[in-house]
């Protein structure tokens, strides 16, 4: 059987920048997405892919492998990574760099900074293998170009190989994942696939098929600015009372306090002055009932304030933004049974492992497309810390071609 490797690609893809941004209000968010691509387009084409198509007003890529098993039973199965990475450091140079034989000690990335098992101690599980680092200056981009190399991977070795037998695969890269808008011009008809798996966890052996709901809310509070020598009774601080707002919220029910599946309310920005200010939220829970509480309380913090300060005084919306895919993959649990079995058999141990976050996955289950979430083999994502395991990245390369034969 002819063989490739999935490290060679992944060097190549962590050096386009490719970060989305949220401020933009365009699809795709940023134009350089479109570099990986263009790429990806030409690779799918040169080895051999079937219905190849690159939409250049949105920038997905889609194409096909068609089946050679001859069982028309065979599902459509697709495979679905996204090129974007976070915002949150800069993707611009990426210079990754190899540490063979990790040996369990600090990886000096520049002069600045280390990456060290006292920070993260989930690197002494790596001892032995060989890591793919940053240089300090910019993440990695693990998140989720090691998804996309796994799948162009997995995709070459079928098709160089059509002794494997398999039904119709289909595969899919997207934009704009990490500010949310991965799946907002996926087109579900065109992917033609019956089930599909996103590949974009983190650590060897996750399997995810549960996430928080979640929901955006955002107060705008609208103050009255006095000057501060005169300002006994008449002035109305916004910024204050956006801190007010805060502290009505359960200390204890904030990220820096949760876990599992433990949901939370997360201010992710603030800014403003006497006169107006603005903050906004995530807010988050696995739970169904939790989460329509927690929205509840947000909401009853506002009435609070405006009933203290005034009608008026603090305007609050929020929105939902996604749901726990749980509810869509219950009636097809064959895809987490079957992912299970793939792994065990090439003596993995299978992690369940609830998002606490989530994936495109989760939004294509709810508009009809069950799509449980597979590990890629990358660590601490969104900083300069990220790095990735050589020998986990070919472990989930096997996983594909595991889970392609599972439903040939």
């Amino acid at each position: 059987m002819e063989t490739f490797d999935v490290i060679e690609k992944f060097l190549r893809y962590v050096k386009i920048d490719t970060q989305s941004d949220d401020t933009t209000g365009t699809s795709p968010s940023t134009m350089k997405q479109h570099d990986l691509a263009k790429l990806l387009k030409g690779e799918l084409e040169e080895i051999g892919a079937s219905e190849v198509y690159y939409d250049t007003e949105h920038c997905y890529v889609y194409a096909s492998i068609p089946g050679n098993s001859g069982n028309a039973e065979s599902p459509a199965l697709g495979f679905i990574a996204h090129m974007d990475t976070s915002d949150e450091v800069s993707g611009k140079d990426v210079k990754p760099r190899i540490v063979e034989n990790y040996d369990g000690q600090d990886i000096s990335l520049n002069a600045d900074t280390v990456l060290s098992p006292k920070d993260f101690p989930e690197l002494k599980n790596h001892v032995g293998e060989d890591l793919i680092v940053t240089d300090g200056n910019t993440l990695l981009g693990a998140d989720d170009k090691a998804g996309v190399a796994e799948i162009m991977t997995m995709a070459q070795t079928l098709i160089k190989n059509p002794e494997i037998k398999h039904g119709d695969i289909k595969i899919a890269f997207t934009p704009d994942e990490e500010i949310g808008e991965g799946t907002a011009f996926f087109d579900i008809p065109r992917f033609g696939a019956k089930y599909a798996f996103t590949v974009d966890g983190g650590k060897l052996g996750e399997l995810e098929y549960e996430n928080f709901n979640a929901a955006e809310g955002v107060i705008k509070v609208n103050g009255r600015s006095v000057h501060p020598g005169d300002a006994k009774g008449k002035m109305v601080n916004a910024s204050l009372i956006c801190y007010e707002f805060d502290s009505l919220l359960p200390e204890d029910q904030k990220p820096m306090y949760t876990e599992g599946r433990e949901g939370f309310f997360h201010l992710t920005e603030i800014n403003g002055s006497t006169e107006s200010a603005k903050a906004s939220y995530i807010i988050r829970d696995h739970d169904e009932a939790l989460f329509a509480k927690k929205k509840e309380l947000f909401l009853a913090a506002a009435d609070y304030l405006n009933k203290k300060y005034g009608e008026g005084t603090v305007e609050v919306t929020v929105r939902d933004q996604y749901f726990n895919m749980i509810e869509k993959i219950r009636p097809h649990m064959h895809l987490v049974d079957n992912a299970k079995k793939v792994m065990t058999d090439l003596g993995i141990a299978a992690i369940d492992k609830p998002i606490r976050g989530g994936t495109d996955g989760a939004s294509l289950s709810y508009k009809g497309l069950p799509c449980p979430n597979l590990c890629t083999g990358g660590y601490n994502y969104h900083g300069r810390y990220e790095y990735a395991s050589i020998q986990e990245m070919r472990k989930c390369v096997d996983i594909l071609l595991g889970i392609v034969d599972a439903y040939k």
